[in-house]
This record gives structure tokens, C-alpha cells and sequence, in this order.
């Protein structure tokens, strides 16, 4: 790790003049400011205390940054990951973005200020370019969310074939008029998954209405707030493909209040397979994506590249989705 004299050496300027940077001095030249930001960056100089004191040390914790810890989901992924932690004598810190770059960036800090000795990304708000800095203060892996671009390693499913199975699955039940929920578009997951629904529609001569897309659409009374709309247009959909099994309970629990039969009068197909699926009357058909395996092979491969020391790079392991037919379609 660099030192404030190795600073010094690099931008030529004397060390009391680094130490003021440090300490956000208000009497330092804005160009000299500039020099040592670039160079401490440059070098992986961390002006944090307790960095100082791990220097050449492992924390033992590795950070999960998740996007909504309401979400059952990533409550899975999580405990997942934990038990394999726990076994290789590492601890979780757990960290939500609330879906929102900059706090994604803050949670990365943890790895520049040594807090932490790597981390794993479930969700992914910035794009590479943003993250591939922090890959020399340690590893970095994307599980579950990912970005193409990235020379990390990915544990992930092909969520283009899950789009498509689900939005096949309600063609082959007979229905044309279908709509679609899901997360953002900016995120390669929910745009993978929207365009392999797309696709499956776009093979048999269909297409979405626009009003029967819903996009940016998470949890129970999102899916609520998706059927009191459907329920309010003229021209309704007979099915609804929903980017998560929170949704789609949503939805069925709305639908049952307003006396509309599921699926006689609307299917509704989830994602995850989260345990709601089974629980809720009907059951939901979802696409099942192998959450424990997910969360237990991302963190092996953390705990191997902390281990032994190995550089971030690029490496993706696909793993099956499954469609699970319930009574909701």
C-alpha cells in the first residue's frame, strides 16, 4: 500500500502539502489538490485510519450489495452466501442501493478503504466503466445482476430464456393479449428478461400494447397498483407476465378483491419462485431461478480469489432457470 512519502515523490510536492489534502485543508492550491487526488488514486494511497492499521491484513468480511433488502429474494441469496461464509470463517456486511447509483458507489468504498476484502455485487446500479476502478483494492463479482461489459466474474442465469419460457408459456395457454411488468430497462438483467419476452411474443405474431407495459415495478403493492390499472382499461390484457413473484402476489390479492378469476380472467405468471409462489391462493406459476446455488458458488469463488490472491476477471457461470406450473395460469 502507498504512502503519503511515495505522494510526495510522485506529484513532487512536500509531504506537510499532501497531509493538508488529506485533511481537506481550505489554504491548498486547487491544481496541487488536483495532483494529489490523481496521484493517491493512482497509487491506492487510502488516507483511513483503520486501513492503515490492516495494511498487509485480511478483514475476513466480505460486503453484499443488494438493491431492496425487503425483498425476499435477496433474503435468500443472502443466507445462501452466509453459510458458505460462515464455513471459510468470513462474516457479511450487507449493504442496500436502494436502486440508486450513487449510494452503490458509497458501498464500494469499503473495498478502497480496506473495510472489507472483497465484494459481491447481487445488484448492479452503475455500469462497468464506474466500477472497474475499485478492481485493484480487491475482488469483485456480479451474482444474480450483471453487465456484458464487465471483466468480473458472473454467476447468473440467461434471463433472455427466462423472459421467453415465461411469455411461451402464456401462448401456449391461449392467450395474445399479454402484458408485461418489470424493473428498469437500464439494467441488463430486466432488459435481458424483456427482450426475450419480446421474442417468444414477436415468433407468433404479437406485440405489447403500450399501455400494457409496466416498467420499474417491484414488490406486493406495485402489483396491486399494475391490476387496478388493467382493471380500468377498455381494452384489458387476458394475461400478465410479472418480473418477480412479489408482483405477481400483488396482482392475484388485487384481482381477488375486485372479483376477477385467476386465470379465467387473467393469468398471471411470476419470477424467482420465492416461497409466496406456493403459499398464495392460486399458486403462482413463475420461472424458478436456483437462488441457493447461485448465492453458494458466488461466494466459493470470492472466498478462492481472496484466498489466492487472484486478479478480477472476466468469467461467467449460466445457471438453469426451470418453469414451475401453477394454478395462476
Amino acid at each position: 500500500m502507498a504512502t503519503i512519502k511515495e505522494v510526495a515523490r510522485r506529484t513532487g510536492l512536500s509531504p506537510s502539502t499532501i497531509s493538508r489534502v488529506i485533511n481537506n485543508h481550505p489554504y491548498v492550491d486547487d491544481d496541487k489538490r488536483r495532483t494529489v487526488l490523481a496521484a493517491m488514486d493512482e497509487l491506492g494511497y487510502v488516507p483511513n485510519s483503520s486501513a492503515r492499521r490492516l495494511r498487509g491484513q485480511k478483514t475476513n468480511t466480505i460486503a453484499v450489495i443488494i438493491s431492496r433488502i425487503i425483498n425476499p429474494f435477496f433474503s435468500h441469496l443472502v443466507d445462501s452466501m452466509e453459510k458458505i461464509a460462515g464455513e471459510k470463517g468470513y462474516q457479511l456486511i450487507l449493504c442496500d442501493s436502494r436502486l440508486d447509483v450513487k449510494r452503490e458507489l458509497a458501498h464500494m468504498e469499503l473495498l478502497k478503504t480496506k473495510q472489507v476484502d472483497g465484494i459481491i455485487m447481487a445488484s448492479m446500479q452503475n455500469k462497468w466503466a464506474a466500477l472497474e476502478p475499485f478492481t485493484k483494492y480487491g475482488p469483485i463479482i456480479a451474482c444474480n445482476e450483471y453487465d456484458t461489459d464487465a471483466k468480473m466474474p458472473m454467476v447468473r442465469c440467461d434471463q433472455q430464456i427466462g423472459g421467453y419460457i415465461g411469455a411461451k408459456h402464456l401462448i401456449e395457454r391461449g392467450h395474445t393479449k399479454i402484458a408485461y411488468a418489470g424493473g428498469a430497462d437500464r439494467i441488463e438483467l430486466t432488459y435481458d428478461r424483456k427482450l426475450g419476452f419480446t421474442k417468444a411474443l414477436n415468433e407468433h405474431g404479437l406485440s405489447v400494447k403500450n399501455e400494457w407495459n409496466f416498467i420499474s415495478y417491484y414488490g406486493i403493492e406495485d402489483g396491486k397498483n399494475i391490476f387496478q390499472r388493467i382493471y380500468a382499461m377498455t381494452d384489458k390484457p387476458t394475461a400478465i407476465f410479472a418480473g418477480g413473484d412479489e408482483v405477481a402476489a400483488g396482482i392475484i390479492q388485487e384481482a381477488k378483491r375486485f372479483g376477477c378469476r385467476v386465470p379465467e380472467d387473467l393469468a398471471v405468471i411470476g419470477y424467482d419462485n420465492q416461497p409466496i409462489a406456493d403459499l398464495i391462493d392460486p399458486g403462482i406459476t413463475t420461472i424458478e431461478q436456483p437462488i441457493h446455488m447461485m448465492g453458494s458458488r458466488a461466494m466459493e469463488l470470492m472466498v478462492d480469489m481472496i484466498k489466492h490472491k487472484r486478479k478480477t476477471k472476466a468469467q461467467t457461470e449460466l445457471l438453469p432457470l426451470n418453469l414451475i406450473i401453477r394454478e395462476s395460469t
